[in-house]
């Protein structure tokens, strides 16, 4: 009798915080909506990326927990996400359909209250923010297994967009069907990248199974929901939207599977004080070019972590190098690095200085 007593008291003290959280939230609605009104009346941005980190960071740093460091961070992003709604709909592309990882990823880094806009391809999110149709856009850009993905690359060569944040997402992909039964699959469903994900698990799980490439792991789910005999490899957040069962859980062949996404937009981040740069530039042909490329960074001490080459494809046998490097375009190391770089290439882009992605 006496425990029972003692859990109704401890739920009836946890409904007087959660009322405490509710008022204060309401609170600091409030307040947002009269920032809102002042943005309105100055012209500035509604959006300030910086304001938003600063938050995070200080109450990160100032939570003396029990309460999870890093559920902070969640907790405020939608608190923020649903606060900027008051303001004005924070409207962001992504590369679609619904319920892809690309979608995961701008709910990752915007919150569930942004107005989360599917389109079609990679061009046509760097065009929906090119109009003024989205703030931002998100599209992938690297895989931790398969690589570059040369399609968002190419998009930089002619648009002015610049990265403004990049975001993290550990890809686990999920074997999903009607029944929810191994011996129901006649046939595997799913984009190419995530069956080349997981070509190892489906060569020795399913060998005799036809593996069918579709445009998105949301189509493959859609085509599975209609089809007893099939599964699709999408996400777990696809089981939910589609009614599909789960019969296996990340059977993607790498542990440890990220993909890395670039949020776009048409101004330049500014410094963070943990920032990354990315650079698009084509160099000459001549002996020794590469040590010439690469010696500004080196002797002033700046990291790069990723260089990668493309074709170019308007003249043979010549390349378009990515650089990404430690430090923001601001930087003066950073500045006089690119500045030099510039004297033995042909054109040098400055692709965005944004916040280093926490893993």
């Amino acid at each position: 009798m006496k425990e029972k007593q003692t859990l109704a008291k401890l739920r009836q003290d946890i409904d007087a915080v959660d009322d405490r959280i509710l008022e204060l939230l309401n609170e600091r609605a409030k307040l947002v909506m009269q920032v809102g009104a002042v943005k309105t009346e100055n012209r500035s941005d509604f959006h300030v990326p910086s304001r938003e980190r600063e938050i995070y960071e200080r109450l990160a740093a100032a939570n003396p927990g029990p309460f999870p460091a890093e559920a902070v961070r969640g907790v405020f992003r939608e608190i923020i996400s649903a606060s900027l709604a008051l303001e004005k709909p924070l409207k962001v592309a992504f590369l679609g359909p619904n319920a892809t990882f690309s979608h995961l990823a701008a709910m990752q880094h915007f919150g569930l209250s942004a107005s989360l806009s599917p389109e079609r391809s990679i061009p046509a999110v760097f065009e929906a923010v090119e109009k003024g149709e989205a703030y931002y856009g998100v599209v992938p850009v690297e895989n931790t297994t398969e690589g570059m993905i040369s399609h968002t690359l190419d998009m930089f060569m002619e648009s002015e967009l610049k990265i403004n944040a990049e975001v993290l997402l550990e890809v686990s992909h999920f074997l999903l069907s009607r029944t929810g039964r191994f011996e129901d699959i006649k046939k595997v469903y799913s984009h190419p990248q995530p069956l080349a994900q997981c070509r190892k698990w489906l060569a020795e799980n399913l060998p005799n199974v036809p593996l069918v490439d579709v445009a998105s792991t949301t189509l493959a789910a859609q085509i599975v929901a209609e089809d007893y005999t099939a599964a699709a490899i999408a996400s777990e957040y696809a089981s939910s939207i589609y009614n599909l069962k789960i019969v296996k859980a990340r059977i993607e062949d790498q542990v440890n599977n990220f993909t890395r996404f670039l949020v776009i937009g048409r101004k330049m981040a500014e410094a963070s004080g943990d920032d990354k740069t990315s650079l698009m530039f084509s160099v000459r042909d001549e002996p020794g070019i590469l040590h010439r490329m690469l010696e500004p960074f080196a002797k002033r001490g700046i990291n790069l972590s990723k260089i990668e080459s493309r074709p170019l494809k308007k003249k043979a046998w010549e390349y378009i190098f990515y650089l990404d490097l430690s430090g923001h375009i601001s930087d003066p190391a950073v500045n006089e690095a690119v500045q030099d770089l510039g004297t033995c290439c042909q054109f040098v882009k400055v692709l965005g200085s944004y916040p280093r992605a926490r893993q």
